[in-house]
């Protein structure tokens, strides 16, 4: 999306069967807003700085080479596209797997480690209880036949930890059968 630089907007139309990226061009806000609502995967290209627009590209540095341009909005577009990757909704939470974050809706943040992680995507998957065996054996990787309490143990802290950030006891529940995400 180029955004109120409408010079770039052309110079990128005489171009476009050369580019593997569609262009839109916004010429103001409402325009920005309806665009972006219609798509999931943007990146807006402006020579202007604007704090509240997120998926920003400000092109500062003019005349540049357009190969050179080309390349830095494709290399924009792979660090958005591996951002949204590594977020992970789970209930009313998100986990950001990069910074190994977990987050509210009001910004809490909880800091995990790359086993709770794992033992929280591996029972978000599932939509029945997963037994202890199973968790061992898919998160540890630790045989069924070795007598543990490794599993219980981190989950048991888990559930505390989450209990003590975001006020939930419910996040993941204990059934007679396995652990569930609720």
């Amino acid at each position: 999306i180029i955004y109120k630089f409408i010079s770039l907007y052309h110079i990128f139309e005489e171009l476009g069967l050369e580019l593997n990226f569609e262009i839109t061009c916004a010429d103001s806000e409402n325009s920005l807003d309806e665009i972006v609502k219609n798509n999931n995967n943007y990146l807006i290209v402006s020579n202007k700085k604007y704090p509240d627009i997120s998926n920003l590209f400000v092109l500062e540095n003019i005349p540049i080479n357009i190969y050179k341009l080309v390349e830095q909005i494709n290399i924009q577009f792979l660090k958005l596209q591996f951002n949204n990757q590594s977020q992970v909704k789970v209930n009313n939470y998100t986990i950001n797997l990069n910074s190994r974050e977990m987050f509210a809706n009001n910004n809490i943040k909880l800091k995990l480690t790359e086993k709770e992680i794992n033992t929280i995507t591996y029972l978000s998957k599932s939509n029945k209880p997963v037994k202890i065996d199973e968790l061992q054996a898919k998160v540890w990787s630790y045989q069924s036949d070795i007598e543990t309490h490794t599993v219980e143990t981190h989950v048991y802290r888990l559930r505390k930890k989450i209990l003590n950030t975001f006020k939930d006891n419910e996040f993941i529940i204990s059934k007679k059968n396995g652990y569930q995400i609720k």
